[in-house]
């Protein structure tokens, strides 16, 4: 088993009346990206207020490397992206991140990280001259110049365009490849699905699920044969009523969904029971559901 490099365990964590967290258990191991997904006010970003330290738990315990997350030693070796901060308007991109690199021991030098996001343009610039877009990069270049083993990145991309949210990822890409481990939060699921090792899904303060993505998408996925008729039905033929088959187009196109996991010899049989039927086709593919279908359902379960 990997290395947990932080943990949450039992954690309650309450606003007033309103309880963030219930019962809340992770773990991030190394090595991996972890996506968390949940719909807004699930408890995400309070789940990884409590990995820095930001904010104590109302019960349950979390540790950072294996530590206290305010112990200076476990903060030195993490980099963090929030979507609150609060910078100085005044200071200019590279002084920023400059300044952040005196916080580490053995920090990229800031010119090496301005080069690597492609910022150049912005790092002579004063932080209140930027766009929302270029303040979030200037942030990602905070977040990774002291070279952390662990780096939170909570929901990272709003606000960029295409090709900055492309740069961002293939950094991120190459970290992960550098060893570093990242536990991230988004809106956008396709990005977790593209890139995350590990998908945890959230809702009311609790995990519904963590699962690795591969496993994930086998286990709970769904797929669909569609098939185009050559002839147009009315109705199922009475001996298909035991296949999940969706007839639509005006009988001229059929569905069928099944499991992920149902192998090619279930699917021989659904044709062969068909062709025995008297339903032919002139054209078949097969589509799978994606992350979002799934993360979608999952909650609904949960609700």
């Amino acid at each position: 088993m990997s290395q947990s490099l932080a943990s949450i365990t039992g954690a309650v964590k309450r606003f007033g009346k309103v309880t963030a967290l219930d019962g809340f258990d992770l773990d991030v191991r190394r090595g991996e990206l972890l996506a968390l997904l949940g719909p807004n006010g699930a408890g995400k970003s309070t789940a990884i207020s409590l990995m820095l330290g930001l904010q104590r738990p109302d019960a349950g315990e979390v540790t950072l490397f294996g530590e206290d997350p305010q112990e200076l030693d476990a903060r030195r070796r993490i980099g963090i992206m929030m979507q609150e901060v609060m910078l100085s308007p005044v200071m200019r991109s590279r002084e920023l991140i400059e300044q952040i690199t005196n916080y580490y021991p053995s920090p990229y030098e800031a010119a090496a990280v301005i080069r690597r996001l492609g910022i150049e343009s912005l790092a002579e610039r004063r932080y209140k001259d930027l766009s929302g877009g270029q303040k979030r990069q200037v942030q990602f270049a905070m977040a990774i110049c002291g070279r952390p083993e662990l780096l939170f990145l909570d929901e990272p991309t709003v606000g960029l365009d295409v090709n900055a949210r492309a740069a961002l990822w293939q950094v991120v890409r190459e970290l992960v490849h550098e060893g570093a481990s990242i536990v991230l939060t988004t809106h956008y699921i396709e990005e977790a699905e593209a890139i995350a090792d590990r998908i945890g899904v959230i809702n009311k303060g609790r995990i519904v699920l963590v699962e690795e993505k591969a496993a994930l998408m086998q286990k709970l996925g769904k797929k669909q044969l569609i098939m185009d008729l050559q002839a147009p039905l009315t109705a199922l033929p009475p001996s298909m009523t035991g296949y999940k088959l969706e007839l639509s187009g005006g009988g001229s196109r059929l569905t069928y969904t099944y499991d992920a996991h149902v192998d090619d010899a279930g699917i021989s049989a659904l044709l062969r029971d068909l062709g025995a039927a008297g339903v032919h086709f002139t054209d078949l593919k097969t589509e799978q559901s994606s992350l979002e279908d799934i993360f979608v359902t999952l909650v609904e379960e949960a609700a």
